[in-house]
């Protein structure tokens, strides 16, 4: 059996083909009464009637699909949650996402948008692994594209980024309003905007608090466990009246490592030190004992930002000013952190 057409629907209603299109592409200033949509509707049900999407979008010149191009959507931890904010706001507004991983191939990267613009895709979220500043490939150039997690080196382009500073000073807070003040900073050593902006919010919260990040509580290496385990020994391997009693870390696997370098040196977290980490990883956060209070990036918003920008862009009809956001990251408490000792 062939698929269902609106003039089976129209044959079966008793209505002409043009009143059955009306009514089921729900067409703006057509005066059709009540009875007549339930009758059209009804048979449309009975014959299991769907829309030629691909004869609307070509009336329309639309293909109501979204492509999300980034360079590690198949492989990054965070990656889904923005991809879910990103299809759940596709959705909202009829359109599908078509998903593309680059691997931070240039070429294939490339390839993969001419790939989505041979395609008629309606526009593109050019997705970065983690916060950068960057210049957006030369093949995105005349298509609506918004970028996520990432600014351009160029203005023009949508972009949306997480609120690093705000995401720092609220893990500082936790620890000040729980009566710390001798605080350490377990810091990245990449220059990338989260190193600088992490730090920017460290010295912003500790100086509401008339105090400074003193420069011995300041040690940078690389961003992962073994980073956290080789910086948090370097601040807490001193005496008890010396020592910080707060350890901020930049993300959670560095948090992960000043537990290790807790235990190694004999202290209990949270009894003898209190430690923040950054980015909600839960394989990491919530596995630890005790669970690690942590920042969140807003990964899910972050998503839904894009594809809502995105396809506002798409359906104005005057071009529209670029628009630039910033999102919260919120705090996330757990165990790890309480009064310092004594």
């Amino acid at each position: 059996m062939g698929r269902t057409t609106l003039r089976d629907v129209a044959e079966l209603s008793g209505f002409s083909v043009t009143t059955v299109s009306y009514v089921l592409n729900d067409i703006p200033g057509k005066r059709i009464p009540d009875s007549t949509k339930e009758r059209v509707q009804a048979a449309a049900a009975q014959l299991a009637y769907t829309p030629n999407r691909l004869a609307q979008g070509l009336r329309r010149r639309r293909s109501d699909t979204i492509g999300f191009v980034g360079d590690h959507v198949a492989t990054s931890p965070h990656a889904g949650q923005s991809i879910q904010g990103a299809q759940d706001a596709a959705a909202a507004r009829g359109s599908i996402l078509v998903l593309m991983n680059t691997g931070a191939d240039e070429d294939l990267e490339n390839r993969e948008i001419r790939e989505l613009r041979d395609r008629q895709v309606d526009g593109i979220v050019y997705a970065a692994e983690y916060h950068r500043v960057l210049t957006p490939p030369a093949a995105l150039e005349g298509i609506p594209t918004v970028l996520l997690d990432a600014r351009s080196t160029e203005s023009g382009w949508s972009s949306v980024v997480p609120d690093e500073a705000g995401g720092a000073a609220a893990a500082v807070t936790e620890l000040l309003e729980r009566g710390h003040r001798r605080i350490a900073f377990v810091n990245n050593e990449d220059d990338i905007p989260a190193s600088s902006l992490r730090l920017d919010g460290v010295r912003q919260a500790l100086a509401a608090a008339d105090l400074k990040l003193a420069p011995d509580m300041l040690t940078q290496h690389p961003s992962e466990a073994r980073g956290g385990f080789l910086g948090a020994l370097t601040v807490l391997d001193r005496p008890a009246h010396e020592r910080p009693t707060g350890l901020f870390c930049f993300n959670d696997r560095m948090a992960l490592g000043a537990y290790q370098a807790a235990q190694e040196l004999g202290l209990r977290v949270p009894q003898d030190v209190s430690i923040v980490g950054f980015d909600n990883q839960e394989l990491i956060a919530a596995s630890l004992r005790p669970g690690l209070t942590t920042v969140a990036l807003p990964h899910y918003d972050m998503g839904r930002w894009a594809v809502d920008t995105l396809m506002d862009s798409i359906d104005s009809t005057r071009k529209e000013r670029p628009r630039y956001e910033t999102l919260p990251c919120p705090l996330v408490r757990r165990g790890s952190v309480a009064a310092p000792p004594g």
